[in-house]
């Protein structure tokens, strides 16, 4: 059956770390303790459970720590108001300085996908405290005409979208099937719809319906000051070696990774073909590959 193609397993451990405006976010180790670390998060929306047909590739070699954004996953929901880049910036450095006191420190790589690569992109000093980035599909892309205002249009656009998304389900079962019929869905594996039933919903207090962990108003509060955010760093501003990953740029709904040809120079780069935005759910192996080649050629694996 599809619903059992992918089982989170528990963590060897789960830590608890305060951030900004005392929130809490949930830390949790999987793989080899002995492996290089790397160190994963999300999109908006998403958590890191749902990103499992990518990382349970990993479990063998890699010392593995997976977080949320706050009010996604395995996280408490915090207010409204707090609820943007900026505090998820101000949360990762709290996150980062909590694995190395829970686990000791090492050389460790963030593997981050659009919103969370926008996060490390926006840090104080981009790279820092890192020994590399991998960085999947950031939305920072040319827009037609040349216009950047034009990818402050298209944040807006996907606020309107996400305000709208339907915040009640009667069943996984339900969620399920309408996150399957979704068009930007339709390339993942085999799947990842029951596992997103799964990862995304928590039961209402009434016992009776579902709601996603991060609601649908949280999600677009994120897209509604998204552009403030959407300006890459130089290349020469990065304190670590990083590497693009983007979907295939000749299909729909990919983002490229740069606002410009310089950029895309500048940046280690490469895509996966045959894949969209969502590419580490819709071609694992390949992400995986093109990923430790880049960990091969820096050493850091």
């Amino acid at each position: 059956m599809e619903e059992h193609l992918w089982e989170v397993p528990a963590p060897r451990s789960t830590t608890p770390v305060k951030v900004t405006d005392g929130a809490s976010i949930i830390l949790r180790r999987y793989g080899n303790p002995n492996g290089p670390r790397l160190v994963l998060s999300h999109d908006n929306g998403l958590a890191s459970d749902l990103y499992y047909p990518f990382w349970s590739r990993l479990l063998p070699d890699f010392d593995l720590i997976l977080y949320d954004l706050r009010s996604h996953g395995w996280n408490r929901r915090s207010a409204l108001r707090n609820h943007n880049i900026a505090t998820f910036v101000a949360d990762n450095e709290f996150v980062r300085r909590a694995i190395d006191a829970r686990f000791g420190p090492k050389p460790t790589v963030g593997v981050f996908h659009s919103l969370s690569a926008i996060v490390a992109l926006n840090e104080d000093r981009p790279g820092e405290g890192w020994a590399g980035l991998v960085l999947f599909d950031p939305p920072l892309y040319p827009p037609p005409s040349g216009d950047p205002y034009e990818i402050d249009h298209m944040w807006q656009l996907c606020s309107a979208a996400k305000r709208f998304r339907e915040a009640r389900f009667r069943s996984p079962a339900e969620f399920a099937d309408d996150f399957r019929r979704a068009r930007l869905n339709s390339r993942m594996v085999p799947g990842v719809a029951e596992l997103a039933s799964r990862t995304l919903l928590r039961r209402l207090s009434d016992g009776q319906e579902y709601e996603p962990r991060c609601p649908p108003e949280w999600e677009a509060h994120v897209f509604k000051w998204g552009f403030a955010y959407s300006l890459e760093p130089a290349p020469k501003h990065l304190r670590c070696p990083v590497k693009v990953i983007g979907g295939d740029p000749t299909l729909s709904f990919s983002f490229m990774p740069s606002a410009g040809l310089d950029g895309i120079v500048g940046y280690e780069y490469d895509f996966v073909p045959d894949t969209t935005h969502f590419l580490q759910l819709e071609d694992p192996e390949e992400c995986v590959r093109t990923m430790v080649a880049f960990l091969d050629q820096e050493r850091l694996n």
